[in-house]
């Protein structure tokens, strides 16, 4: 594949709610460009951009894939990303690597959540944004409605380029607004230009095309003053004025272009090749990137192949045969194959190998990669979100900001010994996905891997077992109870023990009083030498190593001051081990005298969810025996409530929230403290803690 000057290249992520027909709208594109030579099928798991095994399986995709292909002298670049909400890391690195992000909507479904996170996320991004209605020819799928969905939702940016004209439910021909032309296509995709239709084709279509026209015209005419006193002035923009209307337009923000295209026909598919030759701003088009010094001064990084280089790691993947592959967006100059390049993140001086230009699974190596265009290396040690710079001029690109895991569970292997496997494989999963975390609990010691969902752990695990062999099961996690004491008592402890020859002799009173304190605090109040001193020691270890368990159901007791006050010994069968054991026989009658409770963790939760559905999520909290704390207003129609609630209650609650938001609600749960657990609960938690011992 030839280098590509910076005004030839066309970077788009393709975004929008799972099932809208991302993959199978990259795959009609790749095919009528001649990238590929057949039409795969999602279903067929034939794709170009789904060639993972876990994505043929689940006929989904899970991972963002590059498809880069030549038209017209042009390189575009596409990048298929997931619309699952448990794979939304890859969605917002795929926007990352983009200039325009296409938010594919059904004809059928219409705007879905998905439609409305991608959008959000490219506002937030900074990207133009085009929207494409799939499914065109789906015999339940109405186009006008969802156009007009699409304005009501979205604002007036929302602009029709490329209609269907529908006869009997039929669509018989795309107009195309720019052109003012009707075309009608074969079953291959092939078009054929047809007269304009007439109000006699489809009922009121004279009145929908004068209307759409005047649509089209009135945003172009926003876009400069001369365009808009053109507009005023009521005469009809021209086609290379509509195209650098609507091009202009993209750029800022206040063009949101429509097309229709349907995928398993190829109808359409042209005309979305021409306007994503026409219509889309190239990299050095889109606003200047900005960067820091490693001094953190903000500087301009301008997308032009002849300054300094620099490129940013937007998404990495883990693969046991090839190694690490990281995708790379190149921000400025020149990056070359078999060069030495600057890791300004890390401070270290990074060996970059072999380059390829991708096409799904399909590699093709390069020399070179100029300024705006994407490539992946293999072999590099940096990291999803470093920046790749020339040492004569550092800098560092932005961290992407990714959401939070939420959903967590025990992770165990099947076979013996397979934990350092697992635990070797996990890091290389979790550096391929920073939605992951993969820890040691430190009260319960189990291996945590946490996620944004269900599907996303259990494709971790799948991942797990078939790139690295390691097999492991998910489990919900323990919740690490403890117990404390609620009254002060004293108590002996007596340990006596004659066989033959040397016999065992320890004997302690010791005061046992709840405190503040997350460690045993021990104090010796003897007087007269009744214990000696060279016992007291082994007096502190017995109860030490005693408070790992409690009385209740064995969880580690916390809260607890013993004081030595008393006890005797023997000038020849007294013993270190025997004060110890002393001890913690004191320390089991003491602790059940003194009152013992169990304590549940409680955390703090944030969560930020759409504001009809606050009512019913303060309902759900009271049912966790939750506490809210307060509400606040967080814009775009959100609310924040904050509440305490005890981690028992939460481990699904990551479920419900996308269930009742349908995927808009979003939460952060910390640890905060430990309290009291009611004692109606106290039978049902001594049980559970008894059968996972």
């Amino acid at each position: 594949m030839k280098e590509y000057a910076v005004s030839k290249i066309k970077n788009i992520a393709f975004a929008g709610h799972n099932g809208s027909g991302k993959t199978s709208l990259a795959e009609a594109l790749l095919y009528k460009a001649g990238a590929s030579d057949r039409l795969g099928k999602t279903a067929d798991g034939t794709t170009v951009c789904d060639y993972d095994p876990e994505e043929i399986k689940r006929s989904i995709s899970i991972s963002t894939s590059l498809a880069s292909f030549e038209y017209n002298d042009y390189k575009v670049n596409l990048l298929d990303t997931p619309g699952l909400f448990d794979f939304a890391a890859e969605m917002i690195e795929g926007i990352r690597a983009s200039d325009t992000v296409m938010i594919t909507v059904s004809a059928k479904s219409g705007v879905k959540v998905g439609a409305r996170k991608a959008y959000d996320e490219a506002v937030k991004q900074g990207k133009s944004k085009m929207f494409v209605v799939t499914k065109i020819d789906d015999k339940d799928a109405n186009f006008f409605n969802v156009l007009t969905e699409l304005k009501t939702v979205f604002g007036p940016t929302v602009c029709p380029v490329v209609v269907p004209v529908i006869s009997n439910g039929q669509i018989v021909s795309y107009v195309n607004l720019i052109e003012m032309k009707a075309y009608k296509y074969d079953g291959k995709g092939n078009a054929v230009e047809i007269d304009m239709p007439t109000a006699e084709i489809s009922e009121k279509f004279e009145y929908r095309i004068e209307g759409l026209i005047a649509a089209v015209s009135e945003a172009v005419a926003e876009t400069s003053d001369e365009l808009m006193e053109k507009f005023f002035e009521g005469e009809a923009f021209t086609q290379k004025e509509l195209i650098d209307g609507i091009h202009d337009g993209m750029n800022k923000g206040i063009i949101t272009p429509v097309v229709c295209t349907s995928a398993t026909e190829l109808a359409g598919i042209d005309m979305l090749l021409k306007e994503i030759e026409l219509l889309l701003p190239a990299p050095n088009e889109v606003a200047v990137a900005v960067a820091e010094t490693p001094s953190g001064d903000a500087v301009e990084v301008a997308c032009e192949a002849a300054d300094p280089m620099s490129a940013y790691i937007f998404k990495t993947i883990a693969d046991p045969f090839v190694g690490k592959m990281s995708f790379i967006r190149v921000m400025s100059g020149t990056l070359k194959a078999n060069s030495d390049v600057f890791n300004s993140k890390t401070g270290s001086n990074e060996k970059v190998g072999k380059l390829y230009s991708l096409c799904g699974k399909k590699q093709t190596e390069i020399s070179s990669a100029s300024a705006g265009d994407i490539v992946a290396a293999s072999k590099i040690t940096a990291n999803t979100g470093d920046t790749l710079c020339d040492a004569s001029r550092p800098v560092i690109f932005a961290p992407m900001e990714f959401p939070h895991p939420c959903y967590s569970m025990a992770v165990k292997a099947k076979a013996q010994g397979d934990e350092a496997k697992i635990s070797s494989s996990m890091q290389r999963i979790t550096e391929e996905d920073p939605t992951l975390t993969y820890i040691q609990d430190e009260n319960t010691k189990e291996q945590i891997l946490s996620g944004l969902g269900e599907q996303h752990l259990e494709v971790a695990a799948a991942k797990l077992k078939g790139k690295f062999g390691a097999d492991v099961n998910l489990t919900v996690p323990k919740i690490a109870y403890k117990e404390t004491i609620r009254k002060k008592v004293k108590v002996e402890g007596k340990h006596k023990k004659q066989s033959g020859g040397h016999g065992q002799y320890g004997h302690v009173w010791i005061e046992f009083e709840p405190c503040v304190s997350d460690e045993l605090v021990f104090e010796e109040k003897v007087f007269g030498g009744a214990v000696p001193k060279n016992y007291f020691p082994a007096v502190q270890k017995g109860l030490e190593d005693s408070v790992k368990k409690g009385v209740l159901a064995g969880c580690p007791v916390v809260g607890l001051k013993a004081i030595l006050v008393d006890g005797s010994y023997h000038p020849v069968d007294s013993s270190e081990m025997a004060f110890k054991t002393a001890a913690s026989l004191a320390y089991k009658e003491g602790l059940r005298q003194a009152d013992p409770v169990m304590l549940e963790p409680i955390g703090e939760l944030n969560v930020t969810a759409p504001d009809e559905n606050t009512g019913d999520i303060m309902g759900e909290l009271n049912k966790r025996r939750g506490r809210v704390l307060g509400m606040e207003p967080a814009g775009n129609g959100n609310t924040v409530i904050t509440a305490e609630v005890p981690m028992r209650e939460m481990h699904d609650f990551a479920m419900y929230l996308r269930q009742t938001t349908r995927g808009m609600g979003s939460f952060t749960f910390e640890f905060l403290r430990y309290e009291q657990l009611p004692a109606n609960l106290l039978a049902d938690v001594i049980a559970s803690v008894g059968t996972e011992e």
